[in-house]
């Protein structure tokens, strides 16, 4: 005698099968790189990296020498990538939180070497993508190249295409005096987000930015990508 399946059951196959036929939907990565910017040493995100490893983050602030870019940032980015793939490995996917210039030697990083394959996620704060005029008051390689209209930022534009697969965001305050001008931290590839904050610096300690900061590399289930 065959036996029959109910209509419940028969629904309850099909739909097992269906969501196996299904792949995973992938969780965000908990491994997140601070770059730090001009004349730093990445103890600017100590706040962010504590918070940040108490929701479960494995963070990465690498120290980029020369850290006034007298090699050019193309260098600092080359030490960013050979830092990234000592801790992580070559593969791991990750995410990337970069401040003021670490954002012009992260875009490098991931645009012309390669980076932007094993990338979930790439905030800047207080970046000048579009370089900034503070910068001719240093003579070091890295300033020239942050200087508006520089062949490094040009190059950086026709390259920006390969962050298409990537969520980016870009914030800034309207106050900054060091990056100037402060729209130069708009940037057209990314979500821009404005925060009234008194100085560059402040952007790493100020808790509205470290929210947004928490909320894109951790969003709630359901959230919006």
């Amino acid at each position: 005698m065959k036996r029959m399946i109910t209509p419940l059951a028969a629904g309850l196959i099909a739909s097992a099968a269906c969501h196996a036929a299904q792949p995973a939907v992938p969780l965000p990565t908990n491994r997140v790189v601070l770059v730090h910017g001009f004349l730093e040493t990445g103890t600017s995100f100590k706040v962010m990296h504590k918070r940040l490893e108490a929701r479960g983050a494995d963070c990465l602030a690498p120290k980029l020498r020369p850290n006034d870019g007298r090699g050019g940032l193309d260098k600092l980015a080359a030490r960013l990538k050979a830092e990234i793939d000592g801790h992580f490995g070559p593969k791991e996917r990750i995410s990337i939180v970069a401040f003021s210039m670490g954002g012009l030697v992260s875009r490098y990083y991931l645009q012309e070497l390669g980076g932007a394959d094993r990338c979930e996620t790439f905030i800047t704060i207080s970046s000048p993508h579009h370089g900034t005029n503070a910068a001719w008051l240093y003579p070091s390689k890295g300033a020239v190249q942050m200087r508006p209209g520089s062949g490094f930022l040009e190059q950086l534009a026709r390259s920006e295409s390969k962050l298409d697969k990537i969520r980016v965001a870009s914030f800034r305050t309207p106050l900054d005096l060091i990056i100037l001008p402060t729209e130069s931290s708009v940037w057209d590839r990314a979500e821009n987000r404005s925060y009234l904050v008194a100085l560059h610096p402040m952007m790493l300690t100020t808790r509205s930015v470290l929210d947004d900061v928490e909320q894109r590399l951790f969003p709630e289930p359901g959230a919006a990508p």
